[in-house]
């Protein structure tokens, strides 16, 4: 599936109950016209991961993920050696009194595929969508290997030469800012900012989301956690909290918030003690109080 125009990919997104402001929607079709990598920063849980699991429904298409962490290397990311396999096969040839050879035993039936060249090998089906989650999380010398894939969308194996995509996968960057990305990985990449919704936009993604939500249980619920996000917390709740919690509240067959209700189900929208400790009691019913006033 193609799309000729942002409108088009906007209303689309729409269909699939992903709501996305203008510039998210231009950068997305951008990055699928030119076939360039979009990389998109962002607070956690604004979207930034569901947006490309969207995107391959939308293409009908595969989605290939690699969630990132510390210590992430070559052999987890792109490609690592069989050496099970390549010991068994060592072992076949000394038992006919034979001898193995390099080139035999690094060829392509030993390679096991890992994500990036999962992508790049990728011809079954239409591009697939290559997200490469939380990027921040890996270390810089992970980037600089990404860099030679979102440039030319190639991997490198010393044994084996050069393999190139026949084309090139829609990949999808996030990271949630823990630590500044490079701005040489940044510039082979159309970069979007999203930041948390405002108050309308979120309580459209809530009544989209959570169908069954009361009108009134939904806009009260999406202006507390707006009073969330003002507070000194560690953990800022995002859109996914807010959905979380409203459905939690539809489980529980309320039609509106009320003091004993949000003190019992902080646990739900906050994720660290102390944060619910600082909210509980009086912060929380002065919180309600100017919810229930501004509706």
């Amino acid at each position: 599936m193609e799309f000729d125009s942002i409108d088009e990919l906007q209303n689309a997104l729409q269909k699939e109950q992903y709501m996305a402001d203008r510039g998210l929607v231009t950068a997305a079709y951008l990055a699928l016209k030119l076939k360039r990598p979009l990389f998109l920063e962002g607070e956690p849980g604004v979207g930034k991961t569901e947006i490309a699991k969207v995107l391959a429904n939308l293409l009908e298409t595969k989605l290939i993920r690699l969630q990132c962490y510390e210590g992430l290397d070559l052999n987890q990311a792109a490609y690592e050696w069989n050496y099970t396999r390549q010991m068994l096969h060592i072992r076949l040839l000394e038992a006919r009194g034979e001898h193995a050879r390099d080139a035999e035993l690094f060829g392509r039936e030993f390679l096991l595929q890992r994500p990036l060249l999962e992508a790049i090998e990728e011809t079954e089906r239409a591009r697939p969508v290559l997200l490469i989650d939380e990027i921040d999380r890996s270390d810089e010398e992970f980037e600089a290997f990404l860099l030679e894939i979102l440039s030319d969308f190639q991997i490198t194996i010393p044994e084996i030469g050069t393999i190139q995509a026949e084309r090139k996968p829609v990949v999808i960057l996030t990271s949630n800012r823990t630590r500044e990305v490079h701005d040489a990985l940044k510039r082979r990449c159309i970069y979007n900012w999203i930041d948390y919704p405002a108050f309308e936009k979120e309580y459209e993604i809530i009544r989209a989301k959570v169908p069954d939500a009361p009108q009134r249980l939904a806009r009260e619920v999406t202006r507390f956690v707006e009073e969330l996000r003002e507070a000194d917390l560690y953990k800022i709740p995002g859109v996914a909290e807010t959905i979380d919690w409203t459905s939690a509240l539809v489980a529980l067959d309320q039609e509106a918030l009320s003091l004993e209700i949000v003190q019992d189900t902080l646990g739900v929208v906050l994720k660290y003690q102390d944060d619910i400790a600082k909210i509980n009691g009086e912060t929380a019913r002065q919180m309600l109080t100017r919810v229930q006033v501004s509706l």
